[in-house]
């Protein structure tokens, strides 16, 4: 096993910040998100993959509308609990989807809050199967900007 130490570090000058580390989300503000009663703070984008983490707010007994991960999500559920079916989590539980999945999620009666890093976009879909639209990192970041809550997050310089 390798143990790091302070007694073992070079003489590396730490790396100096642009901008400081920490954020305070609990200032941010819940904006609407792209499904019925679901809301986000945006906490950061990955342009490279059209990812993004978030905070993401869902209200109680809400039944999603069917939807496709490109990229895989990772969470831990904040508040409350949802699932699929039988396959459920509450406070406290990691989720992890698969990339390439669709599938209609639903809330327990108390709702849910969930941070999660969502690897790659999202697709939503019309009634006939056709795309209705691609939830990418650029998409949250202007709704974030256009409701005053992305002064924190570096704008990509190819945007």
């Amino acid at each position: 096993m390798v143990l790091l130490t302070k007694g073992d570090s070079p003489d590396i000058a730490q790396t100096k910040l642009h901008r400081p580390a920490f954020h305070d989300a609990g200032k941010l503000p819940w904006l609407d998100w792209v499904m019925p009663e679901t809301w986000f703070k945006l906490l950061n984008v990955n342009a490279l993959t059209g990812g993004f983490t978030l905070l993401l707010k869902v209200g109680p007994s809400n039944e999603a509308p069917v939807h496709g991960h490109i990229g895989g999500v990772e969470g831990i559920l904040l508040e409350g609990g949802f699932g699929y079916g039988e396959d459920r989590g509450r406070a406290g539980w990691y989720v992890r989807e698969a990339g390439g999945i669709n599938h209609i999620p639903d809330t327990d009666p108390d709702g849910m809050v969930m941070f999660a890093t969502v690897n790659g976009p999202l697709v939503g879909y019309n009634a006939d199967g056709s795309v209705a639209a691609i939830v990418d990192a650029k998409l949250m970041y202007e709704m974030a900007v256009a409701g005053n809550a992305a002064d924190h997050i570096d704008k990509p310089a190819d945007w």
